[in-house]
């Protein structure tokens, strides 16, 4: 295996297209979540009934880059992937279109009740 470091981490942050498929026809549950982001998206994207982004603004993403510990990808003292971060945000490079969009700065229990409610995982999610 390829040992993966620095800038390198995103280039190779790809999900394998067999599980997602299997884990997609896996019935036995009725609602199924996906979490995180993979840069071959488009071989997969398709079999999801929707897709929610999370957003944050540039500031907010600041602030939790700050919060990184230096051992974190982004953290302390990791400028070029931090710099890659940003860059990201700003051009939403790697982002599937068509999403649906979830104010990532509220507060955790209210995002995570806006997903249940819209996905219909749950009706009105107290929060």
């Amino acid at each position: 295996m390829e040992d993966v470091t620095g800038l390198a981490v995103h280039d190779h942050h790809l999900w394998r297209v067999d599980k997602v498929k299997a884990l997609v026809a896996d019935q036995r549950e009725a609602v199924t979540f996906f979490c995180g982001g993979s840069r071959n998206f488009a071989k997969f994207i398709d079999l999801f009934n929707g897709v929610f982004v999370l957003e944050i603004d540039a500031e907010t993403l600041a602030r939790r880059l700050d919060d990184r510990r230096e051992d974190e990808w982004g953290g302390q003292g990791r400028q070029a992937e931090r710099d890659l971060i940003l860059r990201l945000h700003r051009t939403k490079a790697d982002i599937p279109r068509g999403g649906i969009a979830i104010d990532a700065t509220a507060p955790l229990a209210h995002v995570v009740g806006e997903i249940l409610t819209l996905s219909g995982a749950v009706g009105d999610f107290a929060q």
